[in-house]
């Protein structure tokens, strides 16, 4: 009986190594490591916020519209737990990626304003602050990519034979990835025209 038990035992490890559990795991926990790193250089992006509308507030108290939705979307961003039970949550993931989206277009709305006063440009905490949103983003852009990588390898390893069958069985999904959400904007190419305007006949 005991000897029974035994070669149970060793076929069992033997089609546990075989059936890709191992490789969904460590994947699986890639992913988790690898988002940790985008919620964390989301969060430095978001602790540079109040700094950097308090600059621009200094020199263009006038911009209350831009000012006030770039504090809004970072609100909206705080509120939301990027937990890693958000990566099996297409809904909530989509969520996290609108309110990220919406801190991007008011940032960049912010700092188009600025171009329109040179003292705020020339002032050395405003080009630090900004020196250091430009890393940041980077950062973010090297965080994603990273993710995007793994959640690939993850959904491609779950669905292959056999390990889609490992997979199936223990209820592991394919877990959702960054998009862009202009897809078909940038994927139409832009028309460039040489030719100058025609000019209008003076009256």
């Amino acid at each position: 009986m005991r000897k029974l038990l035994t070669v149970l035992a060793v076929l069992a490890t033997l089609s546990l190594t075989n059936c890709g559990y191992n490789a969904i795991q460590s994947q699986d926990e890639q992913i988790k490591s690898d988002w940790s790193e985008v919620v964390n250089q989301y969060q430095r992006r978001a602790d540079l916020v109040p700094n950097l509308v308090n600059s621009v507030k200094g020199f263009a108290q006038q911009e209350k519209d831009v000012l006030l939705g770039v504090t809004n979307a970072r609100a909206k961003v705080g509120s939301i737990q990027a937990t890693p039970e958000v990566l099996n949550d297409p809904a909530a993931f989509q969520k996290f990626q609108a309110a990220q989206g919406e801190l991007s277009s008011a940032l960049s709305r912010l700092l188009v304003v600025t171009e329109n006063y040179p003292q705020l440009k020339s002032d050395a905490l405003f080009r630090d602050l900004m020196s250091q949103l430009e890393g940041t983003e980077n950062r973010i852009t090297v965080a994603r990519n990273r993710y995007i990588k793994a959640v690939q390898d993850y959904n491609v390893t779950i669905r292959s034979f056999p390990t889609n069958l490992t997979a199936l069985a223990l209820g592991y999904k394919t877990k959702a990835n960054f998009t862009v959400d202009n897809e078909k904007d940038i994927s139409t190419a832009p028309k460039v025209d040489f030719n100058p305007a025609p000019a209008v006949p003076s009256k």
